[in-house]
């Protein structure tokens, strides 16, 4: 038995456009960029769904080339969308390499009586798009639910499936009886229904994983700088404190502060202040390693954990973030401020996390007192001011 090709299209647009609906309502909802770019995925397979349905008429001509860019594009949107449970991002070139490709080959093979122009690179397509979702879903962190793993393979047998269309149609041509048997379009829009309504389904599972995953960092990061807030980083350091002692490991804290903040703010406005505080963030993570601690502790001060640091170490990262915030001027060529420091490491007298802030508070004030723009250590009392000619 012949499937109908153009009943199983109309079916197969009609769920899509149903899932559609119901996914854009949950993205509206959570505003997770999963279930965005499934949205935007499903609204593309719907719109090439509708074009393949005017194969046939004088329409085809156009239609046929734009429903293989449509589908195309859907497939890649998946792909994006998987890359977000990774907190990665697709390129614009990324997303639009492949459909650009399907649509030359598409036009330059008669799309007007040819129903399968453009038909090889459009499989081809097709398998690469689906076989990169998967591969994305599969390496998905394991905090996510293992979910991702029943769709990686979902999506990879998919994507097996497109690979055998593609040879099939390579070999024997989309004349061939077994090609229009088992994997013409009648054939491969039911695979197609079948694999997208229990995909979608399981969707929800990683949606509502990545609005959690996003809860939990707006929870522990400050929003504008994006670093540890100031309750996180005690936690964390805290426990990094009794850690290190009990292996006897030297730690350094630092505790920083932007001279007169308060000025930018009279002076230029406070987006101008924001962006003084945002690149400060950007030179202590340029400057410190990944597995060191920064927290912004309130206002225009920041805290520095760094595990494995001798206090002369840490004075010399102090140094570097200095010269790097030099080096950088703000919006409208604003100069951005100095900073001063205060910087301690642990020893047989300070024992906790608490005792060390204390030091390096303390440290930091005088750095003010001398006149701002220096590094104060706890060892010493007077520190030379930080080189103007440092950034440059």
């Amino acid at each position: 038995m012949v499937l109908d090709s153009f009943s199983v299209r109309v079916a197969l647009g009609v769920v899509t456009l149903t899932l559609l609906f119901l996914f854009w309502a949950s993205f509206q909802r959570t505003r997770s960029p999963y279930a965005g770019w499934w949205s935007v995925a499903l609204m593309l397979f719907f719109t090439g769904n509708c074009a393949f349905l005017l194969n046939g008429t004088e329409a085809q001509v156009w239609a046929n080339p734009l429903g293989n860019v449509l589908v195309v594009s859907g497939a890649f949107s998946v792909w994006a969308g998987a890359r977000t449970l990774r907190d990665l991002k697709a390129t614009p070139l990324q997303l639009a390499a492949a459909p650009l490709v399907t649509a030359v080959a598409s036009a330059v093979e008669a799309p007007a009586v040819n129903v399968w122009s453009g038909g090889f690179v459009y499989l081809g397509m097709m398998t690469l798009g689906i076989a990169l979702a998967a591969w994305e879903l599969w390496f998905i962190k394991s905090a996510h639910s293992q979910m991702h793993k029943a769709l990686a393979a979902a999506a990879g047998l998919l994507a097996a499936y497109y690979l055998c269309r593609w040879g099939v149609y390579f070999m024997e041509g989309p004349s061939s009886p077994a090609f229009r048997t088992y994997f013409g379009p009648a054939p491969a829009g039911l695979v197609s229904l079948v694999l997208l309504v229990t995909v979608s389904f399981s969707m929800t599972a990683l949606t509502s994983d990545q609005l959690i995953k996003g809860l939990k960092e707006r929870a522990t990061s400050d929003h504008l700088t994006g670093l540890l807030n100031r309750g996180t980083f005690l936690e964390l350091a805290g426990s990094e404190v009794k850690r290190l002692r009990s292996s006897e490991t030297v730690v350094a804290l630092m505790l920083a502060d932007l001279d007169h903040f308060k000025a930018i703010n009279d002076k230029y406005g406070h987006p101008a202040g924001d962006a003084a505080l945002k690149a400060f963030a950007d030179s202590c993570t340029a400057s410190v390693r990944s597995t060191d601690l920064i927290g912004r502790y309130g206002g225009e001060e920041f805290i520095l954990f760094l595990p494995g640091a001798t206090q002369e170490r840490a004075e010399s990262i102090a140094a570097e973030i200095s010269r790097r915030m030099a080096s950088l001027e703000g919006p409208g060529g604003f100069p951005f401020p100095t900073i001063s420091y205060g910087v301690t490491s642990s020893n047989p007298d300070v024992t906790d996390l608490a005792a060390m802030i204390e030091v390096a508070d303390a440290a930091l004030y005088s750095a003010k007192a001398q006149g701002r723009n220096r590094i104060v250590g706890a060892n010493r009392l007077a520190a030379e001011p930080i080189p103007d000619e440092a950034g440059k």
